[in-house]
């Protein structure tokens, strides 16, 4: 029986019903990562760069008390324009959907909401981690908490380089959550190609990704996997010089006692508006960089589940 407080597109659900590979978005990089209306050009963007693969798109947001899987032109226009649409992670969600409040929603909260629905691959920009000086915070994201348990494989384009890299790649170690680079050794930095920090596995092909996912759930062994997808080399950033533009940004936040769930999204804005849009636009070429990695694993996903 479909969990009461979950609605499926029609088209979502044909798709699993009928075995489709479908890949799940998350709505948080449309009301709280980007600008209108790239937010909105992305989000179309990157749902027909999946179509293309022969996959169905579903991106996944709170609306009208309900955990909605896969969205209209109108409401990707919806939640790219408004300006009281929740944050949503996992803490939020119960007080959202009960309040019937409009909800974007993060990885933890997508992650959660795919699995439900029954989708076992998703795309996002970046995931979350242990923030800088999160030995002395505690702040560490719920993406990471959630990727222990729920049994989705995350792409993305790594860590976002705000946070501790390092810190956040111990606790995924400690969690038993396998990170996978794709095509090369080093693990991205998100804006980078390169992060100074080794990947701890990699892999090369969508279809050594699938057999990896099949043989870990197989296994009983339950939680997400990282796939990091390195953006690609015209369209990144420098290590070196988006950490000057960081530690500028960290600098702002604590200046202006940002923290919580806001300071992601300030230091993603201070950051874009500080780099004269290179950066808006580094994070709009590796969200659909990482879009069709996604649709080409959810397509040897399908193919590996029929052997």
């Amino acid at each position: 029986m479909m969990n009461p407080y979950l609605s499926i597109e029609p088209v979502v659900q044909a798709a699993l019903q009928n075995g489709q590979p479908v890949v799940a978005l998350e709505s948080t990089i449309i009301s709280h990562g980007m600008p209108y209306p790239q937010n909105v050009e992305t989000a179309l963007a990157v749902e027909d760069i999946i179509r293309q693969q022969g996959v169905v798109p579903a991106t996944i947001a709170l609306i009208d008390g309900k955990c909605t899987v896969g969205l209209s032109a109108d409401k990707l226009e919806y939640f790219g324009k408004q300006k009281n649409v929740w944050k949503v992670s996992l803490r939020d969600m119960p007080f959202v959907i009960a309040k019937k409040l409009p909800g974007a929603t993060t990885v933890a909260a997508t992650m959660r909401i795919a699995s439900m629905a029954g989708i076992r691959i998703f795309v996002t920009g970046g995931i979350g981690g242990v923030h800088r000086n999160g030995a002395q915070t505690m702040d560490v994201s719920a993406d990471l908490t959630e990727m222990t348990q729920t049994s989705v494989a995350v792409v993305s384009a790594g860590i976002k380089s705000i946070l501790d890299i390092g810190l956040t790649l111990e606790y995924m170690e400690t969690k038993g959550i396998p990170v996978v680079t794709v095509g090369q050794n080093e693990l991205p930095g998100f804006y980078s190609r390169n992060s100074g920090y080794t990947s701890p596995l990699q892999l090369n092909t969508p279809e050594e990704i699938a057999v990896l996912l099949a043989t870990k759930w197989e296994l009983g062994l339950n939680g997400a996997v990282l796939i990091a997808n390195p953006v690609e080399e015209e369209r990144e950033i420098p290590a070196k010089a988006m950490e000057v533009q960081i530690e500028k940004a960290l600098q702002a936040a604590k200046e202006k006692n940002i923290k919580g769930k806001n300071i992601t999204p300030f230091l993603l804005q201070y950051i874009a508006e500080n780099t004269d849009g290179e950066s808006l636009a580094t994070n709009m070429a590796l969200i659909k960089n990482n879009a069709m990695l996604g649709a080409k694993i959810a397509v040897a996903v399908g193919e590996e589940t029929l052997k």
